[in-house]
């Protein structure tokens, strides 16, 4: 049974709504609370630190809360900030750094860094979304995925950055029929293949956005469906070839040589 493709449409066809019902969850809701109430008291870096709840609730709104206690590093994030493309966030290819520091612009606003739009309500929006997939995650790590590609894809620019993201790795993989074996690779040939195999431009396109993720999801259901050790239709259908339980070396030479099919 495919599920991923169906709770992915689901979610995203009252994206809204399905927003609102976890913004009003009491766990999400007191967290949000709070965070709002109390974030536009910070005035420093410092005193952002040394509010855990503050803190950790911003950390994960910008899907960095496995680098919560990397408090030394967030806070040259934070030092620096994004005013030139020498500061530490810009040098760094994962750009939620950027993000993080551009919400939390202390190093050009100083004091009033907090009472922003982008700090308050768009961190608190960042933060629900966050929490979103992360629920949905709990139950298929496929619907997370599709629904952080969704997000973000309009930010890829260019295959390294596909690259540098795990997520974004994982989906564009999957969506092609890679094995992820492919990572081990010199890190430019990927990006060679990859810019052979997709028009990047697609992914401001949401119309496109779409067609890709679902693509991603119904590949995702189709190899998932492998553990049982039978062939699934769906993936004979999306690769044009039987599959057993990894892509054989013809299909994965053909793939790298073609361009995704859009």
């Amino acid at each position: 049974m495919l599920s991923t493709i169906a709770d992915y449409t689901r979610l995203t066809k009252d994206l809204g709504k399905s927003l609102t019902q976890v913004a009003k969850q009491p766990d999400v809701s007191r967290e949000t609370d709070y965070f709002l109430s109390h974030i536009g008291n910070v005035k420093t870096i410092d005193d952002f630190l040394k509010d855990y709840r503050l803190y950790s609730y911003a950390m994960k709104a910008y899907g960095l809360s496995d680098m919560t206690y990397a408090k030394a590093f967030m806070r040259k994030v934070l030092t620096e900030g994004i005013a030139t493309k020498d500061t530490f966030a810009n040098k760094l290819s994962d750009v939620r750094y950027r993000e993080f520091a551009t919400a939390f612009n202390f190093a050009a606003l100083g004091a009033t860094a907090t009472q922003t739009t982008q700090a308050t309500t768009g961190t608190a929006t960042q933060y629900v979304t966050q929490t979103m997939e992360q629920k949905a995650g709990d139950q298929n790590e496929g619907l997370r995925l599709a629904l952080y590609f969704t997000r973000k894809a309009s930010t890829i620019t260019n295959a390294y950055q596909i690259l540098a993201d795990k997520a974004f790795t994982q989906v564009v993989q999957t969506a092609l029929g890679l094995s992820s074996t492919i990572s081990s690779a010199d890190i430019d040939a990927q990006a060679t293949m990859l810019n052979k195999m997709l028009k990047l431009t697609d992914f401001q396109d949401p119309t496109k956005v779409t067609k890709f993720v679902q693509r991603f999801a119904a590949m995702w259901d189709a190899t998932q469906a492998q553990s049982d050790n039978s062939t699934n239709p769906a993936l004979v259908l999306i690769a044009g070839t039987s599959t057993s339980a990894s892509m054989d070396t013809d299909m994965l030479s053909k793939l790298q040589s073609i361009r995704f099919n859009r």
